[in-house]
């Protein structure tokens, strides 16, 4: 039995455009993967993602921690704009999870990024709860951040259906007992949700 439907933000809901231009910063040393993997465990994003540091303090962190070409300045006006766009389909499919679910958000964010997905993208209306990063101070992949949402949503692990991009969050989030699943972008997604018969039909979908 399901009763809150989880999505992570990046890579499902929004488009982003920071790995190509991070690995052009250090030489494409690192595959996507790779790049991803080294995020998801650098100090400096921990901090920052879980809205301990400044970020100024971040950008002077990473810098420093990849030995990237830029400076400061210049690296926080990149950073800022990685989030592109909402994906096409995304909105529409979320307002396809059926009434009787819990619509949230789990994602690791920043005070750069959260408020243009909340209101230039959205995604505000579109969830009766988030859970980000940076706002209660912990973050994936660790299973102090699964463990508050599942006190905060009230369920059993058992009942959460949570979708995000990265293998290494899904696996941490079904070591406490979520029914946790990759899918790398709107249509991957929408094939978990139909596997668990979470939507309605895209004719039916209700509006926010």
């Amino acid at each position: 039995m399901i009763r809150a439907v989880v999505f992570d933000v990046g890579g499902i809901l929004v488009e982003l455009t920071g790995v190509p231009i991070f690995q052009s910063w250090i030489g494409n040393r690192l595959t996507s993967e790779e790049v991803w993997r080294r995020w998801l465990t650098s100090p400096a994003v921990r901090a920052f993602e879980a809205g301990r540091v400044s970020p100024e303090v971040f950008a002077d962190a990473l810098i420093d921690e990849f030995d990237l070409p830029l400076g400061p300045r210049e690296f926080l006006s990149a950073f800022e704009s990685w989030p592109r766009r909402i994906m096409p389909g995304a909105a529409e499919l979320v307002r396809r999870v059926d009434n009787r679910y819990i619509r949230a958000t789990l994602c690791n964010t920043n005070v750069l990024h959260w408020p243009r997905f909340l209101y230039e993208m959205g995604l505000g209306q579109l969830f009766e709860r988030h859970f980000a990063s940076h706002l209660i101070g912990k973050i994936k992949p660790d299973r102090e951040m699964f463990d508050h949402a599942i006190d905060a949503l009230e369920c059993d692990p058992s009942e959460i259906l949570f979708i995000d991009d990265q293998p290494l969050n899904v696996e941490s989030a079904r070591q406490v007992g979520i029914r946790a699943f990759v899918a790398k972008d709107v249509r991957r997604a929408e094939r978990v949700l139909n596997e668990f018969g979470v939507l309605v039909p895209a004719d039916a979908s209700r509006l926010d």
